[in-house]
């Protein structure tokens, strides 16, 4: 394994992820991907600042949000970007089991992530009563933290299913810019993550 290591090392270019025409198209599509991505959270966000104040008599956010829970859940997700910062640092070293096992820690870090969210919702919906109709705050809410929600697990089963896929074959001009645009999608759920901190959280407890 360590010769074929040392192989992969002296043949790959140093950026193998754009070495190839496939691998910079993929690249180039993946931000024309993200700018609808940032228009379709845009409005999500527009939305919830419009109607965050229509509790219609229910709870509102300084009721719900536990910033020692919403700061546990930052922290894991801020941590996992940085651990796919590793994976790819691996990458571009040409350590492929470095750059595998960064990724399975992104992808335990993403799981912990989602583990609380689905706590958090669990909290308001029975210990608050806040289901989805209660009030245009509570569609705003679940609508956008629930959206991320679902870009979280959309981007560990990308992870995943990479990770499988690849998982014997070495690192290749093929494989490199599929594990750089995961890392990038990545990246982006970890933004926007700070954005809904920020906006939501922070702004909610605040009043």
């Amino acid at each position: 394994m360590a010769a074929n290591h040392t192989v992969e090392q002296h043949s790959l270019p140093p950026n193998p992820e754009k070495a190839t025409l496939e691998g910079k198209n993929k690249y180039m599509g993946f931000w024309f991907f993200l700018g609808g991505e940032v228009v379709l959270f845009a409005s999500l966000f527009g939305t919830y600042l419009g109607l965050r104040n229509s509790t219609a008599g229910g709870p509102g956010p300084s009721d719900l949000f536990h910033l020692d829970l919403v700061f546990i859940m930052t922290m894991l997700l801020l941590t996992s970007s940085l651990t796919s910062v590793f994976a790819i640092i691996s990458m571009k070293r040409g350590n492929y089991k470095g750059l595998l096992a960064w990724m399975w820690v992104t992808v335990l870090l993403g799981l912990g992530f989602l583990g609380f969210e689905i706590y958090e919702f669990w909290d308001y919906t029975v210990n608050y009563e806040l289901g989805f109709t209660t009030s245009a705050f509570s569609s705003a809410f679940y609508t956008l933290v629930g959206t991320h929600g679902a870009h979280v697990t959309f981007g560990i089963g990308w992870i995943i299913v990479l990770l499988i896929r690849y998982a014997k074959t070495g690192l290749t001009l093929t494989n490199a810019p599929k594990f750089y645009t995961a890392t990038l999608y990545w990246h982006f759920i970890d933004v926007v993550w700070v954005f809904i901190f920020t906006v939501v959280y922070l702004m909610g407890i605040g009043g």
